[in-house]
Order: C-alpha cells, then sequence, then structure tokens
C-alpha cells in the first residue's frame, strides 16, 4: 500500500527545473516526477510578470495531487502570497491561499487555518503546495543572515551545502535542509539556483530529460546521509562487553505474565542468564530498571523502511522489522548498516514485491507479464537472500497459482493484496500464505469491485463495509477456510483509522497521543484528513473502521492468526496499531505476544527471538508503566537493547526534534 502518514507534506516539498520555450511565450521550466524509475507525473513553472505559475500532479495507483499554484515573492525571495487549488493525494478538493499585508500573515487551508504577527521575513510552508516551493525555500536560506530563516505557522530552517557534482554537462549542488521533518531534507539546484531535482529511491523529481539520472543522484545523496548518520549512531549508542540490568518485571510472551525482581546478564550479543544472578562480569555495564516493565523487542510485520525509520523504530522499541517492498539496493544497504551498528535500525526481514505492468503498477522495477517473468523475479529474489515474495494488486491472476507454486518450491513464503479480478478466497487457493490489509478481506464478501488496482478497493469498503455481517454463514465459512490453511493476516488497522476516521482541520486519532511531541511541520500531517467523505457519509465510514476492527478480533477470536505491522509512519504507528487491537477487545498480553513472539516464530527466528532467554540474542526494552494492563505504556519506552548495543529513546528522539 505504501501509505506512509507523512507523505501529503514532504511529497509535495520536491521537485527539479528545466527549460523550454513556447512561442511569444515565458520560459517554462519542466519536470518529471519518478515513483522508483517510472515516470508518474509532471510540474511546470511558468514564470509572469509578477508570480510563477506551477501546475503539479502525479499518479500513484491511483491516487495522487493535481493542484495549481500561483505564487507571487517579496525582494527577499519568500512568498508574499500563495494561491493553491485542485485535489489532494486522496483527490479531496483543496484550496489553500497564503498572503501578508500590513505586518500581518494569514492563511487558509482547511487543516491549519491561521495568522501571525510577522516583523521579520518568514517563509510559509504549504500544506498542498507545488514541489517548486522546496525550490524557493532552499534559494531563500542560502541568501538569508546565517542562513536561517523562522517557518509559518511555527519552526525554523537551515540549510548547509553538501557538494556538487556534474550531471548532463552541468554542475548541480546538494543542499541539505533541516526543520522539515525528522531528518535533514536533500534537494539538488542548478547554478541558477532553481530546483534541478528532489530525489529518493521512492519517489523523485528531476529536470525533464534528466530522468536516467535520478540513480546517480540516489547513491550520493545515500551515500552522504549515511555518513551523517552513522555519526548519529556513533554518539546514540554504546555496545559494552557485558550489561546487566537488575531489578526488572519481565515479560514473557508465552505466558502472558510478569516476573518481578529479574536479572538479565548479556555477554556480547547473547543473553547469558535470566533470572536472580548474584555473580556479574567485571566489565559489565550495570542498567537499573527501577521495577519498569522489560520485553522482547517489538516486531513490525509491514515496513517499507528508510534510513529515519530505522530511527524511528529502535526509539520506538522496534527491534525487528520485515520490510514488504522496496528499492532492492537501497534495502540491501540499509540491512547491512543497521546489522553491522553503523546505522541505528532493526533487523530486517526482506520480502521482495512483484507487481504486473500497468496504469495501476506498484512503485517497483519487479513487474512481470508472463510465468517465465514471475519466475526469474522470484529467482533474484531468493538468490539475494529474501525470505517472502509479496504479490501486487496489478499482477494477472492467472500467473499467481504458478507464482506461488515456484516461491514455495524456492523456500519462500507468499502474500500480498488481492490482485484485480480476484478475490481472498481464490487467492488463499491459489497458494497465498498471508494476506496484506484488511479491506482486501472485507472486499471478498463485495464481488462486483473487480478492479482492486483502483482506490475503489478503499473506498468500497468504507460505503459498505459497516454492512459486513461477521455472524452471516458466508463470513464464518470464509474465516474457517482461513484457520484451515493457517493463513495469517496483517491487517494494518492505523493505516485504514487514517483513510476512514481522519477528517481536514482535525488531529488524526492516531497522532492525537503523539501530536505535542513532533516537530512543528510534521505535526500539520496530522491535520489533513483522509479519504474524501461523500455528503451524508460521515457515520458510515467510520462505522465501516468499526467494522474492520471487529473483523481483526473475530479473526483471532477464531484462531486466524495476525501480525502487527505499519504501512506508515514507522515506530509510532505500531504503538497505534497494537492500541487498535486492544480496543478491539483482544487482551494486552496476547497483543504484546503479537508484537513478539508470534512474528520470531512466523519468521524462523523463535531460537534467537521472541522471548527473554538464556542463549538468546540480546534484543529487549524497558518500558516505564505496565503494558500488559495498558498497552499505551509502550509509547513509555525508556532504554533499547539490540544486538547487544544500548540506546537510550529519549536522545534518538531529541535528535529528531521529537519531544
Amino acid at each position: 500500500m505504501r501509505h506512509k502518514l507523512i507523505l501529503p507534506l514532504l511529497v509535495l516539498l520536491g521537485a527539479g527545473c528545466a527549460h523550454s520555450t513556447a512561442p511569444d511565450g515565458p520560459v517554462a521550466r519542466r519536470y518529471t516526477a519518478l515513483t522508483s524509475d517510472n515516470r508518474a507525473g509532471t510540474q511546470v513553472v511558468t514564470p509572469g510578470a509578477d508570480a510563477l505559475t506551477v501546475d503539479f500532479e502525479y499518479n500513484d495507483r491511483g491516487r495522487g495531487p493535481k493542484t495549481t499554484s500561483v505564487i507571487r515573492l517579496d525582494e527577499h525571495g519568500i512568498p508574499a502570497s500563495i494561491e493553491t487549488t485542485g485535489v489532494d493525494y486522496f483527490k479531496v478538493p483543496v484550496s489553500e491561499r497564503f498572503s501578508v499585508a500590513g505586518g500581518v500573515a494569514r492563511w487558509t487551508n482547511g487543516a491549519d487555518d491561521g495568522q501571525a504577527s510577522v516583523t521579520d521575513p518568514r517563509f510559509y510552508l504549504s500544506v498542498y503546495g507545488p514541489p517548486e516551493e522546496q525550490a524557493l525555500l532552499a534559494k531563500a536560506l542560502i541568501h538569508a543572515p546565517g542562513q536561517k530563516l523562522p517557518l509559518l505557522p511555527a519552526g525554523e530552517a537551515s540549510v548547509l551545502r553538501a557538494g556538487s557534482m556534474d550531471v548532463g554537462g552541468q554542475t548541480v549542488t546538494q543542499y541539505t535542509i533541516t526543520g522539515l521533518d525528522f531528518t535533514p531534507v536533500d534537494v539538488w539546484l542548478d547554478a541558477d539556483e532553481n530546483l534541478f531535482a528532489s530525489v529518493s529511491s521512492y519517489f523523485s523529481v528531476i529536470r525533464e530529460g534528466q530522468e536516467a539520472s535520478a540513480r546517480q543522484l540516489i547513491e550520493v545523496q545515500e551515500q552522504r546521509a549515511g555518513d551523517r548518520l552513522a555519526q548519529f549512531a556513533a554518539v546514540l549508542s554504546t555496545k559494552p562487553a557485558a550489561i546487566v540490568v537488575t531489578n526488572a518485571r519481565l515479560f514473557d510472551p508465552v505466558t502472558g505474565r510478569l516476573t518481578p525482581h529479574s536479572t538479565i546478564v548479556v555477554r556480547g550479543n547473547r543473553i547469558v542468564s535470566v533470572g536472580n544472578a548474584t555473580s556479574f562480569p567485571e566489565d559489565a555495564e550495570f542498567i537499573d530498571a527501577q521495577n519498569r516493565v522489560v520485553l522482547p523487542g517489538l516486531w513490525d510485520m509491514h515496513s517499507h523502511l528508510t534510513d529515519s525509520d530505522g530511527l524511528l523504530d529502535i526509539a520506538a522499541g522496534v527491534t525487528s522489522a520485515r520490510d514488504l517492498g522496496n528499492d532492492i539496493d537501497t534495502i540491501a544497504a540499509l540491512k547491512r548498516r543497521f546489522d553491522d551498528g553503523t546505522l541505528i535500525g532493526p533487523r530486517v526481514v526482506l520480502a521482495g514485491i512483484i507487481d504486473g505492468p500497468g496504469p495501476y503498477k506498484a512503485p517497483t522495477n519487479v513487474l512481470v507479464s508472463t510465468e517465465e517473468e514471475a519466475r526469474a523475479a522470484i529467482d533474484r529474489y531468493a538468490s539475494l537472500g529474501y525470505e517472502q515474495i509479496k504479490i501486487y494488486s496489478s499482477v494477472k491472476p492467472e500467473l499467481v497459482a504458478p507464482m506461488a507454486n515456484y516461491a514455495h518450491e524456492r523456500g519462500l513464503r507468499v502474500s500480498g493484496h488481492i490482485p484485480a479480478g480476484m478475490l481472498a478466497s481464490q487467492a488463499i487457493a491459489a497458494g497465498y500464505d498471508e494476506i496484506q490489509h484488511a479491506n482486501m478481506l472485507m472486499l471478498n464478501f463485495m464481488p462486483d469491485v473487480t478492479d482492486t488496482r483502483t482506490p475503489a478497493r478503499f473506498t468500497a469498503v468504507a460505503e459498505r463495509g459497516a454492512a459486513l455481517s461477521l455472524t452471516s454463514p458466508e463470513v464464518r465459512a470464509f474465516i474457517a477456510g482461513l484457520r484451515a490453511r493457517n493463513i495469517v493476516i496483517d491487517p494494518t488497522l492505523a493505516v485504514f483509522e487514517s483513510m476512514l476516521v481522519a477528517r481536514a482541520g482535525k488531529v488524526s486519532p492516531g497522532f492525537a497521543p503523539i501530536y505535542d511531541r513532533l516537530p512543528p511541520q510534521v505535526r500539520r500531517t496530522a491535520l489533513t484528513g483522509g479519504l474524501p467523505v461523500p455528503e451524508g457519509k460521515d457515520a458510515t465510514y467510520i462505522a465501516s473502521f468499526k467494522k474492520m476492527t471487529e473483523l481483526v478480533k473475530t479473526l483471532h477470536d477464531n484462531g486466524v492468526r495476525i501480525v502487527a505491522g505499519t504501512d506508515g509512519l514507522a515506530g509510532f504507528t505500531l504503538h497505534r496499531e497494537l492500541e487498535l487491537y486492544v480496543q478491539a477487545g483482544i487482551p494486552a498480553p496476547e497483543v504484546l505476544r503479537i508484537a513478539t513472539l508470534f512474528p520470531a516464530q512466523l519468521t524462523k527466528r523463535e531460537a534467537d527471538l521472541g522471548t527473554i532467554a538464556p542463549g538468546k540474542l540480546a534484543d529487549f526494552i524497558l518500558v516505564d508503566g505496565d503494558p500488559t494492563q495498558n498497552i499505551s505504556d509502550l509509547r513509555n519506552v525508556v532504554t533499547v537493547v539490540k544486538d547487544g548495543r544500548i540506546y537510550q529513546s529519549r536522545d534518538i528522539y531529541a535528535m529528531l526534534g521529537v519531544r
């Protein structure tokens, strides 16, 4: 699904420039938007006598914004007014306006409308603005005193020059902007200080005609970002020869119980003893748990990792994660550096995404149309150490069974979305071991919704899910079939809460517990809302989400295995996912088992992970409070030990701008 909760703001802050001349018209700067290496959209910047007009759009599997912005700059190169109209990522109509007059800045966008007195230059960051804004911010920062500027509505941005290189016969320079996200944002400017590119392995915007250069820029950018983050890793972690944790209340996922007054002794990266030790290694670092609960490290079973996600995961107590579709080179480098400790991040289990070509293809280069192509893709993933394939929505239904059979022959699990033209029951019969996303289960009972590649897979469930009877013979038989075949479900409830329950201008329920802790510009994304809600359907959408949570509880009660994953903002979203399971009625100790022991068993790592016991890897967390009674206490992670390295959550969060 790849629905990052911070996507609306951050994707709309990337762009690149090119030049073309229309007859008797102004010079236009043209850009290409890429998802992975695939063309997905455009940005066109047209200078006028006193303003820039920016047209921006891209397609992400039927989603994606389409906006027109008119931007007027003051003498400092800072927006004096902005008007943006169009639709947002979920096709919700937007109208955003900003202006400064008489020493007062005013803005309205439906998310965080407001005003502020301004006595010095301040740069307003749009919620729904075009990628060109990042170019304008970078240029304004370069020429600002101290290369810093206060931001509106809040915060401050600064810029550093990272380095230059020759691309396509011209010199482009990388600048690193802080103050926009948890970690710095990189942007490439040309010699005229116009944006040449904003790139990542997932989404890039680059000068038209220079699309082939995106990969080169990504490699340089990732290397520099890795070097920068490696400095943080050296400062934010310690790796003593031995660790002794005393005065712990130890959680056992097998029994669901706490054992007080426990001591854990670690040598290197392995647990030596658990219980009532009286002799300790002389070279040990002691941690007094102060009666805190100590649990095995948490698992995120649905991630799409970036380097900053690694930091958020570890701070939140997530020491293992399954990556369900990423750029192959990017995730290989991250996994290697997470493992050797030069970057902060979890252990990574690799699952490779496979889709079919077409207008709704996933942001991946692994696209197959034939059985031969599918076998080649599976062979490649298997050779690289992947343990699972994830079949996506545009794969031809007739390829699913042979793909599943061959993947099983190669020792890989099979999971995914339900391809267009199939039902969940048919995908299971064809060989699925696991299904991603609760909506795919509900669509099994809406057979007229045949094109699950499109946003209909969300809107149909939102409008009709509330009416689904979980006690009907059809649903009971389907759930019995899931259990009989040992099918695992990855529901990602928190994602659907953000889609079906969140409303523009109000703090999203998933963000509410952490809203005040977030950096100012990230905080704004909690106010952008979810799917467009037709008039009179508000209560229906909320009821459909409630039915989703009831479905997950029903699955659990009937012995169907659940795994907890985010598919969104790392770390924090896992806490919310687990809260939703408890709200659905699953007991907190059982939810903790879902987040610790079961994923270790599913990935065949129970000999090393999942419980705190002698001989196992030293992956565990110290938590203030008692999550066996109040699952939300998982938000109070104090100390994380991963592979024998010690991290303090508050130190990582402070570096990320989280309170």
